[in-house]
């Protein structure tokens, strides 16, 4: 392809040029064989820290009506993966590239003196909104951001027309000035410019839905697509809800993660989500039997997933409202959803999680800052071992529901296609009819990582990636077929599985498949020194 530096107009040019594309009055067209249609609107919607088995779709108990639906109505993947943490999971989605390429190898604090861990989005790397703003797309952003915490690294720097969220990472709720600990202080904005919530009827969640419905409201309908990306906290800790959400499951869960973990497990393979071959893996050595627990113990862990679950509850309705905006605005049957979560669920803090209350106050309010801990994150992750943090299964596998009405007719189907975070970019441009450039505000950019998955939702086929890797603060991990090698920390060794027959990762093949290992071991050796990995040992 002929080098470009392309502007927004540059760029809807030659997206016309080579794709055949009209302007009528402002409204973006796409001609082909039967006609013309327009371009399709893509809503992308991620949420923080919610594990593989936590929808009613994937095999929860949890009430997700709203992006069950999405479900029905489209498809659902069950080997998609993650990049293992919210940060790296956010720079992949974004830009279609690893995380190291992009900037953030790590988190949002540079680390190392090296660029790949620079902590926000480089100059050589393209965000979706940028590529789409050039195609045509008016560009929207309501959540969380956490891929550049100070201008001009903010999303209204990266191609987003409009935003409202949180800059950092996850927060309190109901009010973010009460954090996690001293010194920490989380920025919220509205576009450029810092937003301060209000003191009183404020919960993160409601707002981030509410932003969206109005972004759609007031910035669609003039013609031309959009591009909307929501961005949920939820449910990440804190552990924060409405009372009249914690109602619905106060007392659920009295049963404890040993049993939930087996009813999630049984009900994943009726609905056909995992392999009868993947064995549920044994509950995590670091976690408590349930029955060891004081009856004081028992109540408090049912609490604190009680508000787990709320929290999910709540970001489905909003879910719900945003589904239902579409709806009105004429703009469903013409619209790309993608729902995932941006890693599994979160371990931290032992295996009963942190209590920072410190006042007696009930669990899930403003002063109420807690954890669920490492025990329900095993049962979130059913049926896999780990967590956030690892490339172990249950840490970079996602829940991935794709509903496009005018394109995928296998509705309520499920798809075993292997897929990557970085196959988001590539798909969004695939199906927008854009055009990603080798050059752009005069910086190289690195070519686009994913595939996409387009082909996927019109024949239930793609040529998938030879090889997919990963990773994060040491743990590492490469998959090509059906073998994957992985490492857990420093410290410890190279496993291999055979991922169609044990994705569970209970039968390390290692010592049986030397050379598959070393096959492997080399490939992430070549691909570590290529976007720039801080080796740890």
């Amino acid at each position: 392809m002929q080098k470009t530096d392309l502007n927004r107009r540059q760029f809807i040019s030659r997206t016309a040029a080579g794709l055949g594309v009209m302007t009528l009055g402002g409204m973006t067209t796409l001609t082909g064989c039967n006609g013309s249609r327009k371009q399709p609107n893509i809503l992308l919607i991620l949420v923080d820290d919610m594990g593989y088995s936590d929808l009613g779709c994937y095999g929860s108990e949890i009430s997700t009506p709203n992006v069950d639906s999405l479900a029905k109505d489209g498809l659902r993947f069950t080997q998609f993966y993650n990049a293992a943490r919210c940060c790296p999971t956010r720079a992949c989605l974004l830009t279609g590239l690893y995380p190291h390429e992009a900037g953030i190898g790590e988190m949002v604090s540079a680390r190392y003196d090296m660029p790949s861990y620079q902590g926000y989005l480089n100059d050589n790397c393209m965000t979706i909104a940028e590529v789409l703003k050039g195609a045509g797309y008016k560009t929207l952003i309501s959540g969380k951001w956490h891929v550049g915490e100070h201008k001009p690294h903010w999303p209204t720097d990266r191609g987003f027309d409009r935003y409202f969220g949180i800059i950092s990472g996850a927060a309190n709720y109901f009010d973010i000035t009460k954090t996690k600990r001293e010194g920490v202080v989380r920025q919220m904005a509205l576009d450029d410019k810092p937003w301060t919530p209000p003191k009183e009827g404020f919960y993160m969640t409601d707002a981030i839905t509410d932003h969206a419905v109005e972004f759609l409201n007031k910035e669609t309908g003039g013609g031309e697509p959009f591009f909307m990306y929501v961005a949920f906290t939820a449910p990440h800790w804190p552990l924060h809800a409405l009372p009249e959400d914690i109602a619905k499951y106060k007392g659920k869960y009295k049963m404890g993660w040993d049993e939930l973990r087996q009813q999630r497990y049984k009900k994943m393979l009726e609905m056909g989500i995992i392999d009868p071959q993947w064995k549920l893996s044994p509950r995590d050595p670091e976690a408590l039997p349930w029955d060891d627990l004081t009856d004081a113990e028992k109540e408090l862990m049912d609490s604190k997933m009680a508000v787990y679950a709320a929290q999910i509850d709540r970001m489905d309705q909003g879910v719900g409202k945003i589904l239902n905006k579409l709806k009105d605005l004429g703009e469903e049957e013409n619209t790309l959803v993608l729902f995932l979560s941006d890693n599994g669920a979160c371990h931290e803090s032992g295996p009963l999680g942190f209590d920072n209350r410190k006042n007696g106050v009930p669990v899930g309010g403003v002063d109420s800052y807690m954890s669920y801990g490492r025990s329900w994150s095993n049962a979130g992750n059913t049926p896999f071992r780990l967590h956030k943090h690892w490339t172990h299964e249950g840490g970079i596998s996602t829940p991935l529901i794709a509903r496009w009405p005018h394109v995928i007719k296998q509705k309520g189907e499920l798809t075993r296609e292997v897929g990557h975070i970085v196959d988001i970019m590539a798909t969004c441009v695939d199906a927008a009819g854009a055009v990603y450039p080798e050059i752009f505000k005069e910086k190289a950019i690195k070519p686009k990582r994913g595939k996409s998955l387009v082909p996927v939702f019109k024949t239930g086929k793609r040529e998938g990636h030879d090889y997919i890797y990963w990773e994060h603060i040491g743990s590492r991990a490469v998959r090509h077929g059906k073998w994957k090698i992985v490492f857990k920390q420093q410290g410890s060794a190279w496993e291999l599985y055979d991922i169609e027959a044990d994705r569970s990762e209970l039968n390390d093949l290692a010592d049986t498949h030397p050379e598959i290992l070393q096959q492997l071991k080399q490939k992430y050796a070549e691909w570590v020194k290529e976007v720039g990995v801080y080796e740890r040992g």
